[in-house]
């Protein structure tokens, strides 16, 4: 690889891990806080798991309450998103679903395969719960990683402006 192309790569690396990274993983860590807390209080405080329905349910609203925080704390705090309307909304939404397709039906089944093929088991697991907390943690990192881009890329992207295009605005007018 010449200096060129390092410098290239090592510009992309300090580009990509910026400030706006740092504040997407704080932002995760209080949203991973509010909808787990939230899931724990409705299936143990309101009585939840008296009903067969109650972890889904418990589960369901934790994570919407989390997502909707992630969501603001995440347009207005990491990436300062100004933009108005339905279209972020729906840019996250399909980004989080998309995160989670890849994450936990393609990614999370693949390193399930892998370890059950491997006869894998770890801290005296059967091979099938080592393989399913694997699989479910290596998931849940592929979503992580998957949503920030996403985030940054997609949902919350930050809009172009053509500098030529203004330059020639302000000459006109």
């Amino acid at each position: 690889m010449s200096n060129k192309e390092s410098g290239k790569v090592a510009g992309f690396i300090k580009n990509f891990f910026d400030i706006k990274f740092w504040k997407f993983i704080l932002v995760g860590i209080i949203n991973t806080i509010i909808g787990m807390g939230l899931q724990f209080v409705f299936y143990n405080v309101f009585g939840w798991d008296k009903f067969a329905w109650g972890t889904i349910l418990a589960t369901f609203l934790g994570n919407f309450i989390g997502s909707v925080v992630s969501y603001f704390l995440n347009k207005y705090f990491t990436f300062k998103n100004t933009e108005k309307g339905w279209k972020p909304v729906l840019r996250f939404a399909l980004n989080i679903a998309v995160c989670y397709v890849i994450a936990y039906v393609v990614v999370s089944p693949i390193v399930n395969l892998i370890c059950t093929s491997n006869h894998l088991s770890v801290f005296g697991w059967s091979e099938e719960k080592s393989a399913g907390n694997i699989s479910m943690a290596v998931g849940a990192c592929a979503f992580v990683a998957c949503n920030y881009i996403g985030q940054r890329f997609f949902a919350f992207r930050e809009k172009k402006t053509n500098t030529a295009e203004n330059t020639e605005n302000d000459i006109t007018e």
